[in-house]
């Protein structure tokens, strides 16, 4: 089995570096804290390299840094799997920037507390292609070839695959808001939010999921109110700075501005998660 490289080994690329081991891949990891700072040569002898850095959303817009700074790190003639979320249009610049690499990107959709379990037993497997030709086709087959079977599988134009997984954590985050406007209403008519709940989840269409109001977050296990964690927040100001800039819809903005500043204010009078609050917004009031 060709050796595979995995570059960042925060619970993303941990999770699938585990898993490529445990079916027997030869693994290389290189990440800037020990024991894995040494490996950083070890990369170039890998054919296929998944990275999974941060790509954070600051005041100034989406960070990608990081994600060019390591790509020179895989051979020439790798193919490069970036995990890492990536706004519309990136894998594209990418592989434009770095024409001697075939670049793709596979997002990831990974849930925080039960991320090993998510990488080895997938729901989608996503492969996104900058340009659709034999070769890149063929890259992406492979690559899909070593990743564990999911129900769903697509190889789709990289915009595509960069776009989804912003729409997914909008979509939940949405639901996590809506959860908390009904809590409140339960809370104002005399209704028992519990069994309210219950009956909801009930629907089919609707489901369980993001219902929790008081809900532990995943980067400090501390209960609050609010859509928070490493992903939540970050991608929605990303997918509403996008929208803004892309749709010409001022009601569509203001929808997501009024979203915003409803979750925020959740986050800050529970106190969850406020510090990743400050790296999207920066210093809070």
């Amino acid at each position: 089995m060709p050796r595979i490289g995995f570059i960042g080994q925060g619970y993303v690329g941990k999770s699938h570096a585990d898993d490529f081991a445990r079916r027997g891949y030869a693994v290389v990891r290189y990440a800037k804290e020990a024991p894995y700072a040494g490996n950083q040569r070890a990369i170039t002898g890998c054919h296929v390299v998944f990275i999974a850095v941060p790509t954070p959303t600051t005041p100034a817009g989406v960070d990608l840094s990081i994600v060019e700074s390591v790509i020179p790190l895989a051979r020439a003639g790798a193919t490069v799997v970036i995990k890492s979320t990536l706004p519309p249009g990136t894998t594209e610049k990418l592989a434009k920037r770095f024409p001697d690499r075939f670049i793709l990107h596979a997002p990831e959709f990974l849930r925080e507390t039960r991320a090993a379990e998510d990488a080895a037993r997938p729901e989608r497997v996503i492969i996104g292609i900058p340009r659709d030709t034999s070769e890149y086709r063929a890259r992406a087959e492979a690559v899909r070839s070593m990743l564990p079977r999911a129900p769903f599988t697509r190889i789709v134009p990289a915009r595509a695959a960069e776009l989804v997984k912003y729409a997914g954590n909008v979509f939940l985050y949405l639901k996590v808001v809506y959860a908390n406007l009904l809590y409140d209403l339960a809370r104002a008519t005399g209704v028992a939010h519990e069994d309210l709940s219950t009956m909801l989840a009930a629907d089919p269409r609707i489901g369980p999921s993001h219902l929790t109001v008081i809900h532990a977050s995943g980067h400090t296990n501390q209960k609050g109110r609010g859509a928070g964690g490493h992903c939540f927040i970050k991608d929605f100001e990303a997918f509403r700075r996008l929208y803004g800039a892309s749709v010409s819809d001022s009601e569509g903005c203001l929808l997501l501005e009024a979203l915003k500043n409803k979750n925020n204010d959740l986050l800050r009078e529970s106190g969850k998660d406020l510090d990743l609050l400050a790296e999207v917004y920066g210093p809070l009031p």
